[in-house]
């Protein structure tokens, strides 16, 4: 998340590849003492500047005030866009109340290198995520208990948080370095709550080594953590949004939106590759591998995942079909290897975006091609949509749009051919 699901709606995992969004069991400077801290969750809005990007087509979605808006026209340049190298520090924090029984070097291996090769394997080698643990155990000046560590956090708590955190750092910690700053507190504390595990954004940037900090992961995983929880956490960095559907009264599936198909929705999902939406607004998918589709058109889509961060294939990975002013329905092929290794079905998924929809309240919503059944219950988060793609000779309507998708056949290259009629 900006935060994650509670206890009740998680269900056990296979140790395997990992989500963030959590389910189990179903700055050097003088002034580190007056940080400003007007912090909110992830859940709040932080405008930024828009930086303009090439013309996407007719089936790019403008960028709304939403919170992590899928429009992608252009970029809010609040967020580093993952494009080159980025550098994040990771900090450790121990408290009065308990001496840390691991070492952060174990800590630090619980996280890194798996999240660098996920997003290097999802970027096709365009992006790297390099980072830099500082070693040794920073102490808290107060008790773990004394800050109230939960899920929905009181913000006078979680300020207090930053700031001592900040402070113990500021005087072993040039800020001015690094894109990223990951705070890990020690797990075994008392008073530490994985449930409370989220990126924080500030209204008012924290000032340290001539650098703003606009916002700062806070991690509160135990050990071993949740799979793949940091890519989660660090996909809203980028400005991406939570998939997942969070029950108004906390009761009830968190995964109907989306399921297992990308990390942002879970981070135990079997098939945690981003979706071509996503890589096409974080820049990881250029215009000329993405159909616009205005009429029937016959298109074969290459699978999204790749191997070890290799290039992107030549050839469309995804097809978009614009159905409204701020929606669209997208179409890729996913297949059991890379990043989605672990998924139990392939074939061409079919999802709606909407660009002026909130994150956390369905801006992505998969549509499931196999209403009727279900796949993968033992290892599923939500069996009901792991069995959503197409396969090779079937065909979909998709009523609400009225646009239809026939699965031709698989080539021997391995690309997926369609034909979309609008």
């Amino acid at each position: 998340m900006e935060g994650q699901q509670p206890p009740a709606q998680r269900r056990p995992q296979p140790p395997a590849p990992l989500h963030g969004g959590v389910r189990r069991p179903s700055l050097r400077s003088t002034a580190a003492g007056v940080f400003s801290l007007v912090a909110i969750a992830a859940t709040g809005l932080v405008s930024g500047p828009a930086a303009g990007e090439p013309s996407a087509g007719p089936c790019a979605l403008p960028r709304t005030d939403a919170h992590h808006s899928l429009g992608l026209d252009t970029w809010n340049a609040a967020y580093p866009k993952p494009e080159r190298t980025l550098d994040a520090v990771m900090l450790f924090l121990s408290f009065p109340d308990s001496a840390p029984p691991h070492s952060t070097e174990t800590i630090a291996a619980d996280y890194f290198p798996d999240t660098s090769e996920f997003f290097e394997r999802a970027s096709y080698g365009r992006f790297t995520l390099r980072a830099h643990p500082r070693h040794g155990w920073l102490r808290m000046p107060r008790p773990s208990t004394a800050y109230a560590i939960q899920r929905d956090w009181a913000a006078d708590r979680r300020a207090a948080y930053l700031r001592d955190a900040l402070a113990v750092a500021d005087p072993v910690v040039d800020f001015s370095r690094y894109d990223i700053v990951y705070l890990v507190a020690d797990p075994e504390a008392p008073g530490v709550d994985s449930d409370a595990t989220k990126v924080v954004n500030l209204r008012t940037p924290l000032r340290a080594d001539g650098t703003d900090i606009d916002r700062v992961v806070t991690l509160f995983e135990r050990h071993p953590p949740d799979r793949n929880v940091l890519a989660h956490e660090t996909g809203h960095v980028f400005d991406l949004p939570d998939l997942y559907n969070r029950p108004v009264d906390g009761k009830g599936d968190w995964d109907t939106h989306v399921g297992d198909w990308d990390v942002m929705g879970s981070q135990f999902a079997l098939a945690p590759e981003p979706f071509g939406w996503h890589k096409w607004k974080l820049g990881w998918l250029g215009a000329h591998q993405v159909r616009c589709v205005r009429e029937p058109q016959l298109v074969t889509l290459q699978p999204l995942a790749a191997e070890n961060g290799a290039p992107a294939a030549p050839g469309p990975r995804l097809a978009v079909v614009r159905t409204g002013p701020d929606r669209v329905l997208a179409f890729e092929a996913r297949g059991a290897f890379g990043n989605d290794r672990g998924t139990c079905t392939e074939g061409v998924l079919v999802y709606r975006v909407r660009g002026g929809t909130e994150s956390g309240a369905g801006p992505v919503e998969v549509v499931d091609a196999h209403p009727l059944t279900e796949a993968c219950r033992d290892r599923s988060v939500y069996p009901p949509l792991a069995d959503a793609p197409l396969a090779e000779g079937e065909s979909l309507t998709v009523a609400e749009e009225g646009v239809r998708v026939e699965v031709l056949h698989r080539t021997a290259a391995g690309g997926w051919t369609v034909r979309i009629t609008p």
